[in-house]
C-alpha cells in the first residue's frame, strides 16, 4: 500500500491520531473502551499505577498497570460514528508509522473489550446481569461503507434476520462474532447472546417520546426473532461496529453489556451504578 494522504489519516502538531489525540506509546495492546467519559476513571480506578492520562472532546484515555498488566481504558462517546473513529485511530496507533504514513510490514492484533449498558429483550434477561455478546447484529449504516466478508456462521444469521425484518422498511443489518479466544476466556459462568446494535437510543429502539415512530412494534419484532434456536438478547448502540471494524482490521473484540433494563418487562434497574461496576470486576478478572 502507497503513503497514506494527509487528509486520510490527519495528524496533530504533536504527531498523535487527530481525535484520540494519542501517541504510539501511550496505549497498551489490551484496551477497555466505555461510552462514558467519566467511566474512565472507574475502570482505572483499580490500576496499580497509571502513566497516562490523556484527553479531546468525548475521547479520554487512562493507560496503567494491574500488576504486570498493561491496560488502557478508552470513552468513545455513543454510537458506531464513533467507534468508526476510535477503531481506525487506534488501528493506526500500532499499524501505521505515523512518520513515514506508511503500513508496517508487521502487523498488531489489538484485544479490545467493550464495557457498556444495555437492554434486554426477553424476559428471560434479568435486569443487572452481565451479558457477553456471542454476536452482533448492526441496524447502523456503518459497515455499508467497509469490504468485509461473512463467515458461514454470519451469513446464515444475516440472511434469516433480514427475512424476518424484510416488512420492515429501511433496515438492511450486517452481522460480526466476537473474538473466539475472548467467548472462551470470559464465557465461564457469564450468560452469551446475540445483541442488537441501532443507530439511535429513541424510535431506534422502539422508545415513543414525542416524534412519531415510523416502525412500529420494533422491540417485539426483534424480541420475536429465533434463528437455530437462539434469540436476540439484548440491545443497544455500539458493539456491531466494534466487531465488525475489528474483525476487517484484524483486532480481536468483546463486548461485556451491563443489563440495566427490560424492554419486554418494562423494568429498571434501582441500582444501575452496582450493576455496571460488577461488569468492569468482571472485565478486569478476565483480563488479568
Amino acid at each position: 500500500m502507497s503513503k497514506i494522504a494527509s487528509t486520510d489519516l490527519i495528524l496533530n502538531p504533536d504527531g498523535s491520531v487527530y481525535h484520540l489525540n494519542l501517541l504510539p506509546e501511550d496505549i497498551a495492546d489490551t484496551i477497555i473502551t466505555v461510552g462514558d467519559q467519566d467511566r474512565v476513571a472507574e475502570v482505572s480506578f483499580f490500576f496499580d499505577t497509571i502513566e497516562i492520562k490523556k484527553s479531546k472532546r468525548e475521547f479520554v484515555t487512562h493507560t496503567g498497570y494491574i500488576g504486570r498488566k498493561r491496560i488502557s481504558v478508552i470513552s468513545t462517546g455513543i454510537g458506531t460514528d464513533n467507534i468508526d473513529i476510535v477503531l481506525n485511530e487506534l488501528d493506526a496507533l500500532v499499524n501505521i508509522d505515523l512518520e513515514t504514513r506508511e503500513p508496517k510490514a508487521e502487523k498488531k492484533s489489538l484485544t479490545i473489550v467493550r464495557i457498556g449498558t444495555s437492554g434486554a429483550l426477553q424476559s428471560s434477561v434479568p435486569v443487572d446481569s452481565v451479558l457477553v455478546s456471542e454476536y452482533a447484529v448492526g441496524l447502523d449504516s456503518l459497515m455499508h461503507y467497509y469490504e468485509m466478508e461473512d463467515s458461514e456462521e454470519e451469513l446464515g444469521l444475516k440472511q434469516a434476520f433480514s427475512e424476518h425484518l424484510s416488512s420492515l422498511p429501511g433496515i438492511s443489518p450486517y452481522v460480526c462474532r466476537a473474538s473466539k479466544r475472548l467467548l472462551v476466556e470470559f464465557g465461564t459462568g457469564v450468560s452469551k447472546g446475540i445483541t442488537v446494535t441501532t443507530p439511535g437510543f429513541y424510535a431506534p429502539q422502539g422508545r415513543l417520546v414525542r416524534a412519531k415512530n415510523r416502525v412500529n412494534d420494533l422491540i417485539q419484532h426483534l424480541s420475536d426473532f429465533e434463528h437455530q434456536g437462539a434469540t436476540i438478547t439484548n440491545l443497544e448502540m455500539e458493539t456491531a461496529g466494534l466487531y465488525a471494524l475489528a474483525k476487517v482490521l484484524g483486532h480481536e473484540a468483546l463486548s461485556v453489556n451491563a443489563i440495566l433494563a427490560n424492554r419486554i418487562t418494562n423494568e429498571f434497574s434501582k441500582n444501575p451504578q452496582q450493576t455496571i461496576s460488577r461488569a468492569i470486576g468482571l472485565t478486569l478478572k478476565k483480563l488479568v
